[in-house]
């Protein structure tokens, strides 16, 4: 009796992994033939313009459809497993929710967070060390990356020209059936392009728009975080585009921005990111530590390490981190959340087509 218990256990065990695996090499059900979209990309009221290097008229219809349909197709890997969409989901603000580092290619785990995808058009860098320049060469790394997409460009590349769909997708957005690398990543960028959050109450309480309305506490948290954290998380992006090292550890396992610049100075510094959406992209910080807000705040007021190159804003007179309440803490987390951006996370231009 034992044994066939054991026997049916094995074969469980056994059609259960071929499940999984079927599940993840099965090509994801985008719709090809999906609508275009009339849009035109355009800066938010109360938003700067965008960086020089970003062309603001260069997305047309057919391209961000071309971009979407890339974005969510399992057929830029080498065998069907995984698509940009992989990690970045449209309801977590395009990061990959509750993982801490990326998980990509056969469950292959990175080293960082996957950071979420939104007012791509405002960044001069890219990647946590801002080791890309070029917006339009942002997807290159994951599509390469033998621990994500984990194919070649010209792999993709084949791919797409060996799947009769996007013949008339590229002829349609470029003019000819050329399929080519540089077309390829110019309609991811497109799509990413319009990834634009800027709608949240905290958008609506500053642009005096119907449902921009605080409660006393997330009131009285704006003010504490403008004296406490708006010198690095400037508004009205929430970030201002600098890379910091924060106290995470006392020798930094990861070297972060040294690895793109070279200098010991930038050893332990990360990019600093937007906290438009915080509610939705945990876990946080570049290798995702912290599961939750509160985690970071305790992390700022009472758990700041005396790292060599920490940042100024984090000491003063000796004293390391930031003077924060649990009033305090409780009250900047209310207004945290007022960043969230509803109408963002549900666009159904941002959904699989």
């Amino acid at each position: 009796m034992k044994a066939k218990t054991k026997i049916f256990g094995i074969i469980a065990f056994i059609n259960l992994v071929l499940f999984l695996v079927a599940y993840n090499i099965r090509p994801i059900k985008v719709n090809y033939d999906a609508k275009e979209v009339q849009l035109k990309f355009t800066v938010p009221p109360n938003f700067p313009q965008p960086e020089s290097q970003y062309d603001q008229h260069f997305v047309t219809p057919a391209g961000f459809k071309l971009g979407r349909i890339l974005f969510y197709d399992r057929a830029l890997s080498i065998d069907n497993s995984i698509s940009c969409a992989s990690c970045h989901q449209s309801f977590s603000a395009f990061s990959d929710q509750n993982k801490p580092v990326s998980q990509g290619f056969k469950q292959c785990s990175g080293t960082r967070n996957t950071p979420a995808l939104f007012n791509l058009a405002w960044q001069k860098e890219f990647m946590w060390d801002g080791r890309v320049k070029l917006f339009q060469l942002s997807s290159h790394n994951a599509i390469i990356n033998p621990c994500e997409i984990a194919n070649s460009m010209a792999g993709a590349v084949e791919k797409l020209r060996a799947n009769g769909h996007y013949t008339d997708l590229f002829r349609n957005a470029y003019g000819s059936v050329d399929i080519d690398s540089a077309r390829l990543l110019n309609a991811l960028t497109q799509f990413m392009s319009m990834l634009v959050s800027a709608n949240s109450r905290y958008d609506k309480y500053r642009r005096y728009e119907q449902g921009g309305v605080f409660t006393t506490d997330e009131k009285n948290g704006y003010i504490l975080f403008r004296q406490k954290c708006s010198a690095c998380h400037k508004e009205p992006l929430f970030t201002d585009l600098s890379y910091r090292n924060t106290g995470l550890d006392l020798v930094s396992i990861d070297r972060g921005r040294d690895s793109s610049t070279h200098l010991a100075t930038d050893v332990g510094k990360f990019r600093v990111p937007s906290l438009r959406n915080i509610e939705v992209t945990a876990p946080y910080m570049h290798d995702g530590r912290f599961a939750t807000l509160e985690d970071v705040l305790t992390h700022y007021a009472n758990g700041v390490k005396r790292n060599t190159h920490l940042d100024e804003q984090l000491r003063h007179n000796g004293t390391l981190g930031l003077a924060l309440s649990s009033s305090d803490q409780h009250k900047i987390i209310a207004f945290l959340k007022t960043l969230t951006d509803k109408e963002f996370l549900t666009d159904v231009r941002f959904q699989i087509p």
